[in-house]
């Protein structure tokens, strides 16, 4: 009885300090009488959220409060604003007609990476200066992408680097770091970023190491070889000493299902020995690339598209790549499981298989691949994962949520949906109803989580003093719209997003507000 009047005192003595602290300064917004989660994986709490300045000044009950703009929150859910670790948005962020990142923001979106899987802009310093200019619909948090850089200095043939040529690539990393990149991404099943050795992938990530910098990467293999691509991800930090992250953690190719759960058992041998790996994972059994990168040898195309050519028309080497096309397509259900998503010449091709193509036209599914790979190539989706791992593997606890998609504006190409819908489906679709993780995991692996991986300090949280990044949503009606048949449709359910403390979002409609910034890491270790 004594222990329970201790514990009503203090949270009364708690409740009064908090409604003083809300009073003795000005509020400028206060949610109020929402369920609050706040990032850790605890569960939610009813509670008001007051924000001052750009920043969280309060959470509690609050009886009263010196609020500009107070919002009745009532059956909603209150969360930190999500952090999409896996972002391709490098152009549009700064494209006049998309930075305001629209499809994000109303996924609960309030900071991106770019990037990833090796590709983007190696001068970092330049382009998040180009972002403050400009102004974002959500932060903006960028890698180094190999690839990019061993373009810049070597090109897209396929060769080991000299000293020299690592000796600059390890000064631009160096100064990328300094800049305010927050590690280095690698792309290794794209040209040129899969010419890297281990050895090379290293001494790049020693620098970033030393700048306290992660190591993130679209691995060397996703399908039956994944257990082997883990293996050199988990070295390269081991032997360069800076954490390693996973992108888009799957098994790919049903001849591979079930491997993603084997490799997420070396990884939690790793991370038990102290070793630092996480990963992310969008929620679908699709994924989505070029049809050159999903059908065609890296050593095919080297040198890029003219050469890729000219290699076909080769007596020795055009049978051979046809031949690993043919066999990649066989493995595909003849192309029944790749869909054209982008394809300007043939227009009537999106949204149709490869196989059906292949039918309607009267030909080999091999013959339209090689017709479109002359034609510049397309862009698609490959229906290759299985349910059972998607769900499996998102109930991981370092397993983040990540798009791997970027801001778009409607238009006749059919791309992934995930670029639409990936964290209203996670949360609306598997976590509130179909039960396959609690909510508070859920929106953990889309705030806390992400932002412990990259180290970032003030946000990916709800705690006093953080910045306001924060996201509103209705559980019942929080949903993912857009469809692989349909996919430019905004998802619905978000009624509120704060990006710095200012309404990207308000009554489930977008602002086009621009308060979005470049966010910098802090080159310590």
């Amino acid at each position: 009885m004594r222990q329970n009047v201790t514990v009503l005192v203090a949270l009364f003595a708690l409740s009064v300090a908090l409604i003083s602290s809300v009073n003795a300064q000005q509020t400028d917004v206060l949610l109020k009488g929402a369920t609050v989660y706040d990032g850790t994986a605890a569960d939610g709490r009813k509670a008001s959220v007051a924000i001052a300045d750009g920043k969280i000044l309060a959470i509690g009950q609050f009886n009263e409060a010196n609020a500009v703009l107070e919002i009745d929150c009532q059956g909603l859910v209150i969360a930190p604003g999500f952090i999409d670790l896996h972002n391709h948005s490098d152009r549009q962020i700064v494209d006049r007609r998309t930075r305001a990142n629209i499809n994000y923001v109303l996924q609960g979106c309030t900071t991106i990476v770019t990037g990833n899987c090796g590709s983007g802009p190696v001068d970092v310093g330049a382009y998040l200066a180009k972002i403050d200019e400009g102004g974002a619909g959500t932060n903006v948090v960028h890698l180094l992408p190999q690839g990019s850089l061993r373009q810049r200095v070597i090109g897209t043939v396929q060769r080991d680097a000299t000293a020299g040529e690592i000796s600059k690539m390890k000064q631009l990393t160096d100064k990328a770091m300094s800049d305010g990149a927050w590690g280095m991404s690698t792309g290794l099943i794209y040209v040129p970023s899969s010419y890297a050795s281990t050895d090379e992938l290293v001494s790049l990530a020693e620098v970033v190491s030393k700048h306290g910098g992660i190591y993130a990467s679209h691995i060397r293999n996703e399908n039956v070889r994944l257990l082997a691509a883990v293996g050199e991800a988990m070295s390269i930090g081991q032997r360069a000493g800076l954490p390693v992250h996973i992108s888009h953690f799957k098994s790919s190719g049903r001849e591979s299902w079930g491997l993603v759960r084997r490799a997420a058992d070396m990884i939690q041998t790793a991370r038990d020995k102290g070793h630092k790996v996480t990963a992310d994972q969008y929620p679908y059994v699709a994924s989505s690339t070029s049809l050159g990168a999903t059908l065609i040898p890296t050593w095919a195309r080297a040198g890029g598209s003219r050469k890729l050519l000219e290699r076909l028309a080769d007596s020795e080497q055009g049978p051979r790549i046809r031949k690993a096309m043919a066999a990649s397509l066989e493995n595909k259900n003849d192309g029944a499981t790749i869909r054209i998503a982008r394809y300007s010449p043939r227009k009537d091709w999106v949204g149709k298989s490869v196989a059906q193509i292949a039918d309607s036209e009267k030909k080999t599914s091999l013959e339209i691949a090689l017709e479109i790979t002359k034609n510049g190539g397309a862009a698609i989706v490959n229906f290759s994962m299985s349910e059972d791992d998607v769900r499996h593997i998102m109930q991981v606890p370092w397993v983040a949520t990540a798009s791997d998609g970027r801001a778009y504006l409607p238009g006749a190409d059919k791309p992934h949906p995930r670029s639409y819908g990936t964290f209203p489906r996670k949360l609306g679709h598997y976590s509130i109803r179909e039960s396959v993780l609690s909510l508070s995991q859920a929106v953990r692996s889309a705030s806390g989580l992400p932002a412990d991986i990259l180290g970032i300090k003030d946000r990916g949280y709800l705690k006093k003093g953080l910045v306001a990044d924060i996201v509103v949503f209705d559980p019942a009606k929080l949903k993912d719209a857009a469809t692989f048949e349909d996919p430019h449709q905004l998802s619905q359910g978000i009624q509120y997003v704060l990006v710095n403390g200012e309404f990207a979002v308000y009554r489930g409609r977008p602002t086009g507000n621009l308060a979005g910034k470049a966010l910098r890491h802090s080159s310590t270790k």
